[in-house]
């Protein structure tokens, strides 16, 4: 099905991830990507310091339906900025980085748990 922003409308695990794509659903996404309640999307950020809350304004605008965000920082750990984590908190939302092999493995093991779980996940080289 195709949609206007070009993504998939309903979430599901995460297939595999390699040279700078995700498979998901028999298909597969360039670059980085957002695996939301709403579906997965393709997400602009390629490094840790692009993620700012603009970067994840997508997931604060579903927070109501996120408990926790699993953020994939690539190959390497990255501290979450204490701002950006107050922001996620008030918005109700638990939020963990993690590199984004880890990350992926994760959300998908809580996603078939039936968990309110969402992941931002940057690609890998």
């Amino acid at each position: 099905m195709a949609t206007p922003d070009a993504h998939l409308p309903y979430q599901v695990p995460i297939d595999g991830y390699a040279r700078g794509a995700f498979h998901f659903a028999g298909m597969a996404s360039a670059g980085s990507v957002l695996a939301l309640p709403s579906g997965i999307h393709a997400w602009a950020p390629t490094t840790p310091a692009e993620i700012d809350s603009g970067a994840l304004e997508r997931v604060l605008a579903e927070a109501v339906r996120i408990e926790l965000l699993l953020i994939g920082t690539g190959m390497d750990p990255w501290p979450l900025p204490d701002a950006l984590r107050w922001r996620l908190r008030d918005a109700g939302i638990s939020v963990d980085t993690l590199p984004t092999r880890a990350a992926a493995s994760t959300y998908n093991v809580l996603l078939a748990e039936g968990r309110a779980v969402a992941a931002a996940l940057l690609a890998l080289p």
